[in-house]
């Protein structure tokens, strides 16, 4: 991937503590591609449409070294409210979750170690 000076605009943002916005893709891809702005925002817009209308319909959303977005469904249950300690009906829902793939999580564990990814 290039040496630490290489890094992409979201690298450094993260390093802040930063959380990364659209925009924040939107220029990385500008940045990075060469696309011009307007065309670097639709196309991050159209792969988070994409990754969205795949999720509605229920659909497993896998990037390879990266991770899935699974969609899962919850059966209703019964719930405690914690202030007043009366049960209250939860109703069947779906929940979307995310599972890291192995790669991603030995990024994050050798970052947070201090040692520089390839």
């Amino acid at each position: 991937m290039g040496t630490v000076a290489d890094r992409s605009v979201l690298a450094g943002l993260a390093m802040a503590g930063k959380t990364v916005t659209r925009a924040d893709l939107c220029e990385a891809v500008y940045q990075k591609v060469g696309l011009s702005r307007s065309e670097s925002a639709a196309l991050v817009e159209l792969v988070l449409k994409e990754i969205t209308d795949c999720l509605e319909r229920g659909e497993t959303v896998k990037l390879s070294s990266f991770g899935s977005f699974v969609v899962r469904k919850k059966g209703q249950r019964i719930g405690r409210n914690p202030k007043t300690g009366k049960e209250v009906p939860i109703s069947p829902r779906r929940v979307m979750v995310f599972k890291p793939s192995a790669i991603l999580k030995q990024r994050i564990n050798s970052e947070a170690d201090g040692k520089a990814s390839p």
